[in-house]
């Protein structure tokens, strides 16, 4: 089922280390977009093996190949191939053939559409191991308690953007795995489609089972930056001033005591409970003026980009 457009499709694939699949891949998404005007756009990650000439010996016009001078992680892998593709829709996937391309024409139909701005992929009997699993399931977890997105995948790579949330999507850090969060957070409609999952072709994965931490590290992160990001004053502000008038309170009944029953306080555990309360409450106050100083000049300051492209090359020839 292909959706009427005349629009350009950008596919966008983070790759490392990806040799053996990149041909195969490239392949698979030709056969699946016959009809569209497309651009493949692979962002090399600084790959180790011979990724990058297996890319520019395919001689294909149709692909986009940008280099990136060091290793930066997937996200920022994923935000330069954003920020270059000139698509009118924006289509996000991995480069292990484990995500199966002749999946998007029918996720194309519900972005085209108009009522949705992300269709997101399902992973349908997924063929993965408990190392990736266990991480995915308490992300998922987590996105649907603290949040109002109600997100039964949020890890699948294979998601299809319109171009206006695609290029408002500030990815750092390894935030790529709350990517569908993020464009929620921005006010875009998400629809979720079941999707194919294939075991990986070839190579070796990038996941580990630390990823457990980051996902929970990253996770609050995201909240905070949904309920506190454009005012932090609010945050550490009034958990400081919470934290001061509770030393205060402290060190007034202590005073009581020591002037008002004349009993010694000097060795008492609860004055420095009471100091230390005060003195943490400051900190925290401290920080908060820090932060809403730092929120200023990011909002009010370049637009800089946190990754540096080597080259760029289309069809095999550097642009």
């Amino acid at each position: 089922m292909q959706p009427v457009t005349n629009s350009l499709l950008s596919v966008v694939v983070p790759l490392y280390n990806e040799e053996d699949n990149v041909t195969l891949l490239t392949q698979k998404i030709h056969e699946s977009l016959v009809g569209y005007d497309y651009q493949i756009i692979y962002v090399d990650d600084f790959s180790k093996d011979k990724t990058k000439k297996v890319i520019k010996d395919l001689k294909d016009d149709k692909v986009h190949l940008i280099e990136l001078k060091k290793n930066y992680g997937q996200s920022l892998a994923l935000a330069a191939g954003l920020d270059y593709a000139d698509g009118d829709y924006i289509i996000t996937m991995d480069g292990d053939l484990q995500n199966d391309p002749s999946d998007i024409p029918q996720m194309l139909t519900y972005a085209v559409s108009g009522e949705y701005d992300v269709v997101t992929g399902i992973r349908q009997k997924r063929k993965d191991s408990l190392v990736k699993k266990i991480p995915s399931k308490i992300a998922n977890f987590l996105v649907r308690r603290v949040t109002k997105l109600d997100i039964k995948d949020n890890g699948c790579a294979l998601k299809v953007f319109t171009r206006d949330i695609a290029k408002d999507l500030n990815l750092y850090g390894e935030m790529h795995r709350f990517i569908t969060l993020l464009a929620f957070l921005e006010g875009g409609q998400i629809k979720q489609v079941p999707v194919k999952h294939h075991a990986r072709n070839a190579g070796v994965s990038k996941y580990g089972l630390e990823r457990v931490f980051k996902v929970v590290a990253d996770m609050m992160l995201l909240l905070f930056i949904r309920k506190y990001f454009q005012r932090p004053i609010h945050l550490f502000g009034i958990s400081g001033s919470l934290m001061i008038i509770i030393g205060v309170f402290i060190n007034i009944y202590l005073l009581i005591v020591k002037f008002g029953l004349g009993e010694d306080i000097g060795t008492r555990p609860l004055l420095t409970v009471g100091m230390m309360f005060i003195f943490a409450g400051i900190q925290l106050f401290t920080i908060g003026i820090v932060m809403e100083l730092l929120i200023r000049t990011y909002y009010e300051s370049q637009n800089k980009r946190p990754y540096r492209i080597k080259k760029v090359s289309v069809g095999g020839e550097v642009k």
